[in-house]
């Protein structure tokens, strides 16, 4: 019995959504076709030129740009933004430091924080095997 092997392959959003760019502003022959998992590892390994470009100045998808601001997703919709932003964008941002976006760091912080506490938490108890939790 012999296995025949198929080509992986996804939809161009799923492979910018992996590649950490906004499909919208990639090449047309990149949101027409379709991505091998190799060429996807290819891009990753050695990005060409549109894809470096897009890495560094955008516009850039919204997980990107709430990562650049640190902040969440829903807290970049709280804020009104809805849009892809270029890194120039996002630095306006960050100097203009308006009241939404430090009220979504300090959200974000806390959430750290509390993430943090939890992990420590549990580890505590993982380390106590003889008592039980209630």
């Amino acid at each position: 019995m012999t296995s025949h092997q198929t080509t992986q392959t996804m939809k161009p959003a799923t492979a910018a959504k992996k590649l950490g760019v906004y499909l919208e502003a990639t090449p047309a022959e990149f949101q027409e076709g379709v991505v091998s998992r190799i060429e996807l590892n290819a891009l990753q390994t050695n990005p060409p030129e549109w894809l470096q470009e897009l890495r560094r100045n955008g516009p850039h998808p919204r997980p990107v740009v709430a990562a650049k601001l640190g902040i969440s997703i829903a807290g970049l919709a709280r804020g009104g933004v809805t849009e892809a932003l270029t890194t120039e964008q996002i630095e306006a941002l960050k100097q203009e430091l308006p009241e939404w976006l430090q009220k979504e760091r300090a959200t974000q912080a806390e959430v750290r924080k509390e993430a943090v506490r939890i992990k420590e938490k549990n580890a505590e108890r993982a380390a106590q095997p003889g008592r039980s939790g209630s």
